[in-house]
C-alpha cells in the first residue's frame, strides 16, 4: 500500500493535485482543508496517503495530517460513506468540529455538508460515537465545557446563534450557574453585543 508520497507538487485543481516522486507523477484527490495549507506549484509536499482499491480504478486520496487519515479511514467503514463523501465531509467541518458534533450528537451541524442528509447525518453519529478518540475539543479550539455549560450551549445554538456568538456569550456565565439563569444571563449579553 501507498501509505505517505514526498515530492514536488507539479498540479493543484481542485480536489485533485499532481505530486512528482522521483518522475512518477501521482494524481491525489485531498480535502479542501488540506487543499488550502498546500505549498505552492514546484515546492515540495508530504501528503499522508489512502489508496483504495475498485473495479475499475485504483484512487489516491492524500492528507496534511495523519489525523485526517484516520478520520477519513473511520468514515469510509460506515455503510453508505464513499471516500468522496468522506472528503466533503473533512472538506466541510474540521476533525475538532466533527468529534464535537459526535460528542454532542448533533445532526444539524452535518446535514450542513453537501451530500448529507439527515438520515446519513444520524447514522454517522451513531456509528462514530467513542471512535473519534476524546473530544477533539470543542468549537474553535477551545476545550469542552462542564454539562450545564453544555446545555446552555446547546440552547443558544438551537435558538440559532453561531458557535462563535454562542462560546462567547458563555464566557459571560458564572461557573456555578444553573441552565435555565446561565440562558438568561447568555441571552442577556447577547443583545447587548
Amino acid at each position: 500500500m501507498i501509505g505517505r508520497l514526498s515530492g514536488i507538487l507539479l498540479e493543484k485543481n481542485p480536489p485533485q493535485l499532481l505530486v512528482d516522486v522521483q518522475g512518477v507523477g501521482y494524481e491525489v484527490d485531498v480535502p479542501m482543508s488540506t487543499f488550502y495549507n498546500l505549498p505552492h506549484t514546484g515546492e515540495r509536499v508530504m501528503l499522508y496517503t489512502h489508496l483504495t482499491i475498485r473495479e475499475d480504478a485504483h484512487l489516491l486520496f492524500g492528507f496534511g495530517h495523519a489525523e485526517e487519515r484516520a478520520v477519513f479511514r473511520q468514515l469510509i467503514k460506515i455503510s453508505g460513506i464513499g471516500a468522496r463523501t468522506a472528503l466533503a465531509i473533512l472538506s466541510g467541518m474540521s476533525i475538532a468540529d466533527l468529534s464535537q458534533a459526535v460528542t454532542r450528537q448533533e445532526a444539524g451541524r452535518l446535514v450542513k455538508v453537501p451530500g448529507i442528509g439527515k438520515k446519513t447525518a444520524e447514522r454517522l453519529l451513531l456509528e462514530l460515537k467513542g471512535k473519534l478518540g476524546p473530544d477533539l475539543g470543542a468549537v474553535g479550539g477551545v476545550a469542552a465545557v462542564p454539562d450545564a455549560q453544555t446545555d446552555i450551549l446547546n440552547a443558544l445554538l438551537a435558538l440559532g446563534y453561531s458557535d462563535k456568538e454562542a462560546l462567547l456569550a458563555l464566557k459571560t456565565v458564572p461557573a456555578g450557574a444553573s441552565v435555565s439563569d446561565g440562558i438568561k444571563q447568555a441571552l442577556k449579553a447577547l443583545s447587548k453585543g
